[in-house]
């Protein structure tokens, strides 16, 4: 039997601590908010997005779903470089 990774999936390995901040910076939400949406440590998501330690792909899932769950859409690489925008009737409060 052969797996095959959904689309979702071989994305989500490209998901970039760029992506996150500036995600967060849409959001308008601190790295201590961003912890507390996704339920992982504050320490993890300053490391991930100094660059100082890679985040796992379980991480990289939760951060990204919690994101998009907050209204942030991820743009994959396709030519112009990924990116994040707020989805369609996501407002900035």
């Amino acid at each position: 039997m052969t797996i095959r990774a959904t689309t979702d999936e071989i994305q989500l390995a490209k998901v970039s601590a760029a992506q996150v901040r500036a995600a967060r910076g849409l959001l308008d939400i601190s790295q201590q908010e961003l912890a507390d949406l996704s339920k992982v440590s504050l320490r993890t998501i300053v490391q991930f997005e100094r660059g100082s330690k890679p985040a796992s792909e379980s991480i990289l899932q939760v951060l990204k779903l919690s994101l998009e769950a907050a209204g942030i859409e991820f743009i994959p690489e396709n030519g112009g470089g990924p990116g994040v925008r707020l989805s369609r009737g996501t407002a900035n409060t």
